[in-house]
């Protein structure tokens, strides 16, 4: 029977995490998973669950809520029409490959190296959140053929390596070919999906050893953080994206660019130190 208190100050922690995960991810419009994976690992390390698979079961848990994110995501900008099908049909099955990869990579991996993984992607993510420009180009339309064949993998593969849906990546990557902005994000919101829902599958049955695992965590998945952090996004971010249209959300974003390059930095030196 788990002890009611620690079960308690855990609930309090990742109410408060749902919570502002949400409102960055509707003000900013970026991923939850880029604020959930540090924010559980601290949390749960600070609740004395430490270990070598801590990291792994992180990056499950925020993959598991990504794909309740990202399938309500692309149903509202699909009403819109605003999802690009073709570019989402095209890069579908590379992109589920590299997931799956990313999890079978990720499950046999410690907790120092997916943290260092993941500091140092979030270091280039947040580069590019503080230093990127709308006019970057490398092409005119999105990429077909082997240069398809070889990026969808790979961006998949990092996502689930971070623990994060199809924008960090997906967006970038396709604004650098000229898809507008709009259309970029509501199609990175399907990548969310193809990353998540393959990848939650695999790390179901990569178990946690019982002595520290936190309660009611299914295989990697832990079922309290994922009910509490759903119930809040949902509540929050629509918080977020109002709050969005009465400020500078251009830079809002190189300020949590600089936040999110500390928080890395941080965890690479936490994956250096252990």
């Amino acid at each position: 029977m788990p002890d009611m208190g620690l079960l308690i100050a855990m609930g309090a922690m990742l109410l408060v995490i749902g919570a502002f995960a949400g409102v960055l991810a509707g003000l900013l419009g970026v991923g939850g998973g880029i604020v959930l994976v540090p924010a559980f690992f601290y949390a749960f390390a600070v609740l004395g669950y430490d270990s070598p698979e801590l990291m792994r079961m992180c990056l499950a848990t925020s993959l598991a809520t990504i794909i309740v994110t990202s399938l309500r995501s692309v149903a509202a900008h699909n009403r819109k029409g605003a999802v690009d099908w073709s570019i989402l049909k095209g890069w579908a099955p590379g992109i589920a490959i590299g997931a799956v990869v990313g999890v079978l990579v990720a499950s046999s991996l410690r907790s120092d190296w997916l943290q260092a993984i993941f500091g140092t992607l979030a270091v280039v993510v947040g580069l590019y959140m503080t230093l990127g420009k709308s006019t970057w180009r490398l092409g005119p339309v999105m990429p077909v053929g082997v240069l398809r064949a070889v990026m969808s993998p790979v961006i998949g593969f990092l996502s689930v390596l971070m623990g994060i849906g199809g924008g960090s990546f997906g967006v970038p990557v396709m604004s650098l070919y000229g898809v507008p902005i709009h259309r970029a994000v509501a199609t990175a919101a399907g990548f969310g999906v193809l990353i998540a829902v393959p990848s939650v599958l695999g790390f179901l049955v990569v178990p946690m050893p019982e002595a520290v695992r936190p309660p009611l965590t299914v295989g990697s998945v832990n079922l309290v953080a994922f009910g509490l952090v759903i119930a809040m996004t949902l509540i929050t971010a629509p918080m977020g994206a109002a709050l969005a249209h009465r400020t500078d959300a251009q830079r809002l974003k190189r300020v949590f660019g600089v936040f999110l390059i500390l928080v890395a930095l941080n965890m690479i030196r936490s994956a250096l130190a252990g």
